[in-house]
């Protein structure tokens, strides 16, 4: 039974919809205007910059007394709340395993909230088990951390492959410790060329099909 290593973020589960959901309702809690908005998700970079650079970011914008870690935790608690399960993700993970794949989410970030999110979510009913950076001591694209998400299901990464939508963290984590992968374009051409990925699909479905006829 091979593995089938999943990114969480705009993978599994979309991040970017919960995001901007959250800063629409910040900004009009705090009254600044709704154009911000725009602002608040280039300094957000897709999740890319740390929560606390975020968090100082909007303090110095708006002159706000509010300390960072209420900022940080605001983030994350509004990021969680938003987020949701699309049933046909779901339901792609269940022909996944049914076909004799096991699912393992693989993620960069902060433990509180990528836990509170796989499993407020149901998402943990779907999967084996997964792996968060922050916990594990290593991130994505380390190989080390593929490593430890093998051991934790007790598996080798012999005929795993690796999806995700970040081109550095996944595909150059998957070509980093060997395996195939399926990049989500999510609209964007592949600029990389120090390694490229096997596959290439516009949503976790296609994905999942694609590594099922791989």
């Amino acid at each position: 039974m091979p593995l089938l290593l999943l990114d969480l973020d705009n993978t599994l589960l979309d991040r970017a919809g919960p995001f901007r959901a959250w800063g629409q309702s910040f900004l009009a809690e705090i009254g600044a205007p709704e154009t911000d908005i725009d602002w608040l998700l280039s300094i957000d970079a897709d999740g890319l910059t740390d929560r606390w650079d975020v968090a100082d970011a909007i303090r110095d914008r708006y002159r706000l007394r509010t300390p960072s870690i209420d900022l940080v935790e605001a983030l994350h608690d509004g990021v969680v709340e938003h987020t949701r399960l699309d049933p046909l993700i779901a339901c792609a993970l269940r022909i996944a395993d049914d076909a004799g794949w096991v699912p393992v989410v693989v993620s960069n970030g902060a433990v509180r909230q990528q836990d509170a999110i796989i499993r407020r979510t149901g998402l943990d009913r779907y999967v084996a088990d997964w792996v968060i950076s922050e916990e594990a001591g290593v991130s994505k694209p380390n190989p080390r951390i593929f490593v430890l998400a093998a051991q934790r299901v007790r598996m080798q990464l012999r005929g795993s492959w690796v999806v995700g939508d970040s081109p550095e963290a996944d595909i150059g984590g998957a070509a980093a410790v060997g395996l195939p992968s399926v990049w989500l374009h999510r609209g964007r051409s592949w600029m990389e060329s120090r390694f490229a990925p096997t596959r290439t699909a516009d949503g976790l479905i296609p994905a999942v099909s694609a590594v099922l006829a791989g």
